[in-house]
C-alpha cells in the first residue's frame, strides 16, 4: 500500500494556505487537550527519548522519540541536534522527520518533515504552561537565545498572553538583533537587553539556547518580579542546563516528562538534593488536568522544565496531516516492498492499480 508523504513543499503550501497563526493555535489547543487527557491517566506516557552522541567532525546528538497509541498508531520522530549547523553548514540546529505507523500491521502510513513541527510544538508547550502559570496580564516577554526556536516561542506566547514588548539576548549580537525581523509579523517592539535586565523586567522568560553541557547558567540569578514564569526550553542533554540552581530552589518547577527532565532537563540539577520533592511539583499534564491548582501558583516564581517528548510530536503530526487533507497537499509513494505472496519476498509486488487507496483515517 502507499505511504503518505508530506514534503518540504507540502509543508510550505500548508503554511501559506492556512497561515502560521492558524496552525499554531491548532497545535496549542490540541496539545492542551492531549496533556489534559494524559494528566487524567487516560493516556500513556511516552518513553524517554534515546539516541547517539556525535562528536566528529562537530558535536551533536541524533535521537529517536516514540509514541504509541495502542490499537491505533505509532509515531516515531528522528531528530538531530547539531549546534554548529547554522554557521558551518547553513542548516537549522534541529533537523528531523516524523513517521506514522499502523499499530496493528506495522505498515508505514505517513512520513513528514519534523523541523517546523518540532519548533511549533515546542513553542506550543510553552504557551500551554504559560497560560496556566503566568500572570494573566503578562506584557513583557524575555527571550534568552535568539535562534530558530525563539521565533515560535514568541509567536506561541503571543497567542495566549497580552504581550506588549519582547526583550532578547543572545551571545551572537546578529542573532539577537535579527529576532525583531523574524517576528515582525507579530507587531511587537523588540529590544536587545542584557540577561540580568531581562530577568528583572520580564513577566515571562524563555531560555532557548545551545550552550554546551557543563557551561555556566545563561542568566545570572538576581532581582525579578515575584510572579515571573520561566519556560526553560534549551536543556536536552545530560549535563546541559540553562538556569541558576539558586533560581530553581526558589521556584515551583513543573516538568513536561518527569523522568526525562530528571535525566537531561533543568531538574537534573535537583537530583539528590533534599529540596527536590518540595521544588518539583506535578507534571504539566497533571496541571492541565487540574487548572485550579495551577491558578494558585500564578503569583510566585514558576518554571516549566521543557525537554520535549513524543506525545507532543504525535499531536503536531496529527495537526499537519489534517491540514494537508484540508488543502490537498501531500503525495502517495510506494516505499515498502509488499510482494504479491506475503510468504515469498521474491514474488513481484502487486501493481499499483490493484491496490485500494488508503482512507483518510489511515493517515491519522
Amino acid at each position: 500500500m502507499d505511504t503518505r508523504l508530506i514534503s518540504q513543499g507540502d509543508v510550505a503550501r500548508i503554511v501559506r494556505a492556512l497561515g502560521r497563526t492558524t496552525l499554531m493555535d491548532r497545535v496549542i489547543e490540541r496539545l492542551a487537550e492531549g496533556l489534559t487527557e494524559l494528566g487524567r491517566d487516560k493516556g500513556e506516557l511516552s518513553p524517554a527519548r534515546d539516541g547517539f552522541v556525535r562528536d566528529y567532525p562537530t558535536p551533536g546528538v541524533l535521537e529517536w522519540m516514540p509514541h504509541h497509541v495502542s490499537g491505533d498508531s505509532i509515531t516515531i520522530k528522528t531528530v538531530a541536534y547539531s549546534p554548529m549547523n547554522p554557521q558551518r553548514y547553513g542548516l537549522p540546529t534541529i533537523l528531523g522527520n516524523m513517521a506514522r505507523y499502523d499499530s496493528t500491521t506495522g505498515r508505514l502510513v505517513a512520513i513528514a518533515d519534523g523541523v517546523l513541527l518540532t519548533a511549533m510544538r515546542t513553542g506550543a508547550a510553552s504557551a500551554v504552561a504559560s497560560r496556566l502559570l503566568a500572570d494573566p496580564g503578562s506584557a513583557v516577554l524575555g527571550v534568552i537565545g535568539a535562534g530558530a526556536q525563539a521565533v515560535t516561542q514568541v509567536h506561541a506566547l503571543s497567542r495566549v498572553l497580552p504581550l506588549e514588548r519582547v526583550l532578547v539576548w543572545d551571545v551572537n549580537p546578529r542573532h539577537a538583533a535579527g529576532l525583531a525581523d523574524r517576528t515582525a509579523f507579530l507587531g511587537l517592539p523588540t529590544e536587545v537587553t542584557p540577561p540580568e535586565a531581562i530577568l528583572a523586567r520580564a513577566d515571562v522568560m524563555c531560555t532557548v539556547t545551545s550552550v554546551a553541557a557543563g557551561a555556566d547558567p545563561v542568566v545570572p540569578y538576581g532581582p525579578h518580579k515575584p510572579h515571573l514564569h520561566v519556560n526553560a526550553v534549551g536543556s536536552d542533554l545530560v549535563g546541559k542546563t540553562e538556569l541558576p540552581l539558586s533560581l530553581l530552589l526558589k521556584a515551583f518547577v513543573t516538568p513536561d516528562h518527569p523522568a526525562q527532565a530528571l535525566l537531561e532537563g533543568e531538574c537534573q540539577q535537583l537530583v539528590g538534593r533534599p529540596a527536590m520533592e518540595e521544588v518539583v511539583g506535578p507534571s504539566l499534564g497533571e496541571l492541565c488536568a487540574a487548572p485550579e491548582a495551577a491558578a494558585g501558583l500564578r503569583g510566585r516564581l514558576t518554571v516549566f522544565d521543557s525537554t520535549g517528548f513524543a506525545l507532543e510530536d504525535h499531536i503536531a503530526l496529527d495537526v499537519l496531516l489534517e491540514a494537508a487533507d484540508e488543502v490537498g497537499a501531500g503525495s502517495r509513494v510506494r516505499i515498502e516492498y509488499h510482494p504479491d505472496d506475503a510468504l515469498d519476498p521474491y514474488s513481484a509486488p502487486a501493481p499499483a492499480s490493484a491496490l485500494p487507496a488508503p482512507s483518510v483515517q489511515e493517515v491519522r
